[in-house]
């Protein structure tokens, strides 16, 4: 019972909040980049900031409607960027392309991602104390990739992201807590990558938690994924809901909201 009621608590936690949004555009070297920042309408002092990044598709309307939602509940959210203004692939091929970019090079990865967090700290009353760092597929390689580059963030949390590192020892510069949250029959994550990132982990003395979700695949978060799980990547509503509940309670230890 005492589960159920924070769970209810976390979900409806600020939910009546009117917020602002914005599309903004902010550089990596020569690259521009354009992402999507959303914060509550009256916000008068220093929050919590959560930089979320996109699936391989680029950012779009789902990390925008999951950054709303976290500003509803008092957070300054960021849909970040690391593909670049305008690129945003539009079939499977291209997405696939383009995010093995990204996954072949991880210094440039990590370069992309920095300057989300360069950006986030010029935002008028940006807590830069307590920022996490989450993550969609691709964005959950992305976050974890924010995490063993040494960045100042409290929290990394991957849903569905790929696990697997260039380098093992890297993991040793994670300062904050991690969270992966993952699909039990993700067919795309094999047993091979989870044993060495659980091993990564350990070895390097990290505070990490993974939570698995029965019968979910890959991308069991995002409804435009369809329902088929023989494609590998599906929604499922059950691991959705309570993936978030997972998301906001880690929120609520790593970077809380103070009323």
């Amino acid at each position: 019972m005492k589960i159920l009621l924070l769970a209810l608590s976390l979900l409806s936690f600020n939910s009546w909040s009117k917020i602002k949004t914005e599309t903004v555009e902010y550089k990596e070297g020569d690259t521009v980049l354009e992402g999507y920042i959303a914060y509550p309408a009256k916000l008068t002092k220093k929050t919590p900031v959560v930089v979320l990044v996109h699936e391989w598709t680029g950012l779009g309307d789902f990390v925008k409607g999951r950054a709303d939602e976290l500003a509803k509940r008092g957070y300054i959210a960021f849909g970040a960027d690391i593909y670049g203004k305008g690129v945003r692939p539009s079939t499977p091929e291209e997405a696939g392309k383009t995010a093995g970019l990204y996954k072949s090079n991880r210094a440039l990865l990590r370069k992309r991602a920095e300057a989300a967090l360069n950006y986030i700290s010029t935002v008028k009353n940006a807590d830069t104390s307590k920022i996490v760092a989450a993550g969609f597929c691709f964005g959950g390689t992305t976050a974890l990739e924010m995490g063993r580059a040494g960045q100042n963030i409290v929290g990394v949390v991957s849903f569905h992201g790929g696990l697997g590192a260039d380098n093992l020892i890297d993991a040793k510069n994670i300062k904050g807590q991690v969270l992966v949250l993952h699909g039990a029959v993700d067919p795309y994550v094999s047993e091979t990558e989870l044993k060495n990132f659980e091993k990564e982990m350990n070895d390097n003395k990290v505070d990490w938690r993974m939570v698995k979700y029965a019968n979910a695949v890959h991308s069991f978060t995002n409804k435009a994924a369809g329902n088929d799980n023989s494609k590998g990547a599906a929604y499922n509503e059950m691991a959705d809901k309570r993936s978030m509940v997972d998301f906001l309670a880690f929120l609520n230890e790593v970077a809380p909201i103070k009323k």
